[in-house]
């Protein structure tokens, strides 16, 4: 009866690397771009090293590497995709530091990435995230733009 006024829990995710945040719209990747996973934000990597946005549970890591989904303890599902096409490098250039499964707290390493490689190949290093089931929240929102430290926020998730 009185569901106004409990007040709604909000989640802050962290960005998984050092670089810009930059909203999805600027990935030109329209899977991304258009939001057909799901809502968030993206971050041009100044650093090969990713992060654990939030504390959950990895749920897949891709045998290519340049993807990890995961799982945080409100059940928010996230989808970390470092690059764009960057499967077609078939894991080259990338190291796993989590399997599918494990628990992780936020700020624990969860890939290693050559940059360098990524780009002299000719792929795009943007790392889009993506909250997959963004329908099941109020809102899923960037937490703004610019220079952002790795685990800084990044976005912002309420709960209905």
């Amino acid at each position: 009866m009185f569901n106004f006024l409990k007040k709604k829990k909000k989640l802050v995710i962290g960005s998984p690397a050092k670089g810009e945040a930059v909203s999805l719209d600027q990935v030109s990747d329209p899977t991304f771009s258009q939001e057909i996973l799901g809502k968030g934000a993206a971050v041009i990597p100044a650093e090969g090293e990713i992060y654990a946005p939030a504390d959950g549970t990895v749920g897949m890591v891709f045998e290519t590497l340049h993807a990890v989904s995961m799982t945080t303890e409100n059940g928010a599902e996230i989808l970390i995709h470092v690059g764009l096409d960057t499967v077609k490098l078939k894991g080259e250039g990338f190291t796993g530091h989590v399997k599918a499964g494990e628990k992780v707290r936020k700020g624990d390493l969860l890939l290693s990435v050559d940059l360098e490689r990524i780009r002299k190949a000719g792929y795009d290093t943007i790392i889009p995230v993506v909250i997959c089931n963004t329908d099941q929240f109020a809102s899923v929102v960037p937490a703004g733009g610019g220079n952002v430290a790795a685990g800084a926020d990044f976005i912002e998730i309420e709960e209905k």
